[in-house]
């Protein structure tokens, strides 16, 4: 398998040679070989290559959650300057772009329609098409493959920065497909290429592709970690821990109020197939029960083909707020810059989907619901398959 960027390095196209490039990247943006996007492109084209880009969590990865915002900056091996999108501004600014006649974007998405990198794109298409650039992506694969999607599709009144357009929570695109997406769904008509993979098919994970894994986030340290996230994300809307301050994030979640002999007696009835739930106890060292001990789960999925990770989360939510109405609590404003939509209505994408729940609506029911709207999404979804 080659990624777009060792595609583009092996033979770019010859029309943006005299051009001027910018570079959206992180920590994760490498090659087989373990080498930065950014330096590969300087090195074999120094005149091209003028500055640098980040999205969410900085150009190395080194900030946590939600609302940590990062300085522009200055690249220390290339010397080149870093515009950061996610800090005084999330959308490049006609100053940042004004050097560049074309913005490149590398980055490793995790298959999620809550991951921000997604946002990120569609604000880069608006801005590029509006500021007359190009931009031109270099794909890489969806870690959980191009097949599965699950989940209901986000609501128009609920965008965010969580929720660039009507995606399901697990969306089966990689992000050069959601460029072409975004692009003509949106309306934004921006001069858009991609460059595409070779090698890769669409019912691979990421460990299929002999390619080791690179943290594109601070908390997202592993491929198990991307495979329980697209449900596991949501308990960020609540004041369960998900395991953030742990080695473990997402696979983990609990709280100190939570006994997990109870859960999963309450359980017994609702079958959660490709995962073991075992019996958990941690104590976060940052960020929500930070040094209390909290008592929960983790998620130990043992065949990817059946797990539902959307599905399974949302009966753990209602499992856990039908035995401690007390205790459980949703997570107030603000989060991610919304200061007064709640935040588990952004993350499910539906404010009646988190009322359904809080009535105890079962699952079953809520999945029938959006089923028709999935549907509809499969369907659009494949005018834009690259692979």
């Amino acid at each position: 398998m080659q990624l777009g960027l060792e595609v583009f390095l092996n033979k770019p196209p010859r029309e943006l040679l005299n051009k001027r490039w910018g570079l959206l990247s992180n920590q994760a943006s490498i090659n087989r070989s373990g080498y930065y996007s950014k330096d590969l492109l300087r090195g074999k084209f120094e005149n091209n290559l003028t500055c640098l880009f980040s999205p969410q969590h900085g150009f190395w990865g080194t900030e946590q959650d939600n609302m940590v915002e990062t300085p522009d900056g200055r690249d220390s091996a290339t010397g080149l300057p870093i515009f950061s999108l996610y800090g005084h501004t999330r959308r490049p600014t006609a100053e940042m772009l004004a050097g560049i006649d074309l913005l490149l974007v590398d980055l490793q998405d995790v298959g999620t329609r809550v991951y921000t990198f997604i946002t990120t794109l569609a604000y880069v298409l608006q801005e590029a098409k509006k500021y007359e650039k190009a931009v031109v992506v270099l794909d890489r694969p969806n870690p959980l493959g191009g097949k599965m999607v699950e989940g209901n599709v986000l609501e128009t009144g609920l965008t965010s920065f969580v929720g660039a357009w009507k995606l399901p929570m697990r969306h089966g695109l990689t992000l050069g497909e959601l460029a072409g997406l975004f692009n003509q769904v949106l309306g934004i008509g921006a001069d858009l290429s991609v460059v595409a993979m070779t090698g890769w098919t669409r019912g691979q994970f990421f460990d299929q592709t002999a390619r080791f894994w690179v943290a594109p986030s601070p908390n997202m340290p592993s491929l198990e970690t991307a495979v329980v996230y697209p449900g596991q994300v949501l308990w960020e809307g609540t004041n369960i821990s998900e395991g953030r301050g742990t080695t473990r994030p997402f696979e983990y979640f609990g709280a100190p109020f939570i006994e997990p002999s109870r859960v999963k007696k309450h359980l017994e009835e609702f079958p959660v197939p490709g995962v073991n739930l075992l019996e958990a106890v941690f104590r976060p060292t940052f960020q929500k029960w930070q040094g209390e001990v909290c008592r929960g789960f983790f998620l130990q999925v043992y065949d990817r083909r059946v797990f539902q990770p959307y599905r399974t989360t949302l009966i753990l939510l209602q499992a856990v707020q039908d035995l401690y109405p007390n205790d459980f609590k949703w997570k107030e404003p603000p989060y991610e810059y919304e200061t007064e939509r709640m935040p588990i209505d952004l993350l499910i994408g539906d404010q009646s989907l988190r009322q359904a729940l809080e009535s105890g609506t079962e699952i079953d029911i809520l999945e029938a619901s959006w089923q028709e709207g999935l549907e509809e999404f499969n369907k659009i979804r494949e005018a834009f398959f690259l692979y």
